[in-house]
């Protein structure tokens, strides 16, 4: 991609691990072993070799990212990339930058994997880690704007409609 081109990023409300793209972003723990909310859905949705292929790879360090097969997500899903968030600790303590982080290195892992060119993320860190939503979805958008990447379509899954309407915002405000 060159520096002028930018994926289309849309907003979308609904399940992440229904998506029609190339590859899932988990909002991922370090084991990489599952979890609650999205984590828990996505090792739910792709079957007991996903937490396998987690514990090969783990850990995991927050802002970082690592990609493992879809296993039994539905096609065209091909890849889940796990990414673990910083646990909101008021805002001073580099959150905001490991979140970025987070964004950027499931654009670096999609690149390396070199057959992905749509992916969905959920909004990283908002659930029980407590990020606030309407901070980390500028973060998502600020990220995923200015990264160079051959992805050309990112969409931003928000489960429920706060969280649909917070990205929403976010994405008109970029």
């Amino acid at each position: 991609m060159s520096d002028t081109e930018r994926p289309n990023l849309t907003v979308v409300r609904g399940d992440l691990t229904r998506q029609d793209v190339d590859a899932l972003v988990n909002a991922a723990n370090s084991s990489l072993q599952g979890g609650g909310g999205v984590d828990g859905a996505l090792h739910r949705a792709a079957g007991p070799e996903l937490a396998r292929a987690g514990r090969d790879l783990a850990p995991c360090r927050p802002g970082d990212a690592k990609a493992t097969p879809a296993f039994r997500l539905s096609p065209p899903v091909r890849h889940v990339i796990h990414t673990v968030g910083p646990v909101w600790r008021g805002g001073g303590n580099g959150e905001r930058e490991t979140l970025a982080s987070c964004y950027r290195r499931c654009l670096e892992v999609a690149d390396e994997l070199g057959d992905v060119t749509s992916l969905a993320f959920p909004s990283i860190s908002t659930g029980i880690y407590g990020f606030p939503a309407d901070e980390a979805a500028t973060v998502a958008v600020r990220t995923l704007r200015t990264t160079p990447t051959r992805v050309t379509e990112i969409r931003l899954v928000g489960f429920d409609e706060r969280g649909y309407e917070v990205l929403r915002a976010a994405v008109a405000e970029g």
